[in-house]
């Protein structure tokens, strides 16, 4: 039973990360206790398996390892882009991107849809953090979009492929956390996304005007009454 374990120590690991988040434990606390409770039990079963060497004085690593995270310049982006994509939110610059964008494409069947992705992929670029797109994206598009007749299931779906927009457009926190680790330039994984996330944009318009042309009715326009840019 012990060898069973010890060799499938992995696998139980993972689903037991999945079980904290399920619980709702935020994701630092669950990764950390995940790794620190499954470090006590290899410890506990090195004795008794070939497969599993680890000693408690390993943890002596540990403080080295978090100061070393800390003095990282590469780093030093993550809270400063944390930080832009919380100003454009609260200061309301993200709903007004999305309205001047909406109010652009409202003649065109799906042009709710085509804002949002277009302001995903402009938020992508601004800000590089994905929880910040969609939260913007979700308090203020998906009301208007459902407002105004637009199916459920699109219209969520358009709000949480937009946001993940920022995972890829440069600058994204992953290409930084990436490049940090692989040691290589975080201008060289910019420059290798780019095409990629425009890429990405446009299948998503893609598939927006596939849905108008098969679905015309799950992606209205917006009516004369909701025009308010003229000119």
């Amino acid at each position: 039973m012990i060898e069973l374990i010890a060799h499938n120590l992995a696998p139980i690991m993972f689903v037991s990360l999945i079980v904290f988040l399920l619980l709702g434990y935020p994701v630092a606390f669950s990764l950390a206790a995940n790794g620190l409770i499954f470090f006590a039990i290899a410890v506990e079963l090195s004795p008794y398996s070939n497969s599993i060497s680890l000693s408690w004085p390993l943890l002596q690593a540990l403080p080295g390892r978090i100061l070393d995270v800390m003095r990282n310049d590469t780093l030093l982006a993550i809270p400063f882009f944390t930080f832009m994509g919380i100003i454009l939110e609260r200061s309301g610059m993200a709903e007004d991107l999305l309205d001047t964008i909406g109010q652009l494409f409202g003649p065109v069947r799906g042009g709710l849809a085509y804002a949002v992705i277009l302001v995903g992929a402009l938020l992508a670029a601004t800000t590089g953090v994905v929880a910040a797109s969609v939260m913007a994206m979700g308090l203020i598009s998906l009301p208007i979009m459902l407002r105004y007749g637009y199916d459920r299931p699109v219209a969520v779906g358009v709000i949480a492929a937009s946001g993940t927009l920022a995972q890829i457009i440069p600058p994204s926190l992953v290409l930084i956390v990436l490049a940090d680790q692989l040691g290589l330039s975080v201008g060289d994984m910019y420059a290798g996304a780019l095409i990629p996330g425009l890429l990405l944009t446009a299948i998503y318009c893609a598939y927006v005007l596939i849905v108008t042309l098969l679905r015309p009715a799950a992606l209205p326009a917006l009516p004369v009454a909701a025009r308010s840019l003229q000119g």
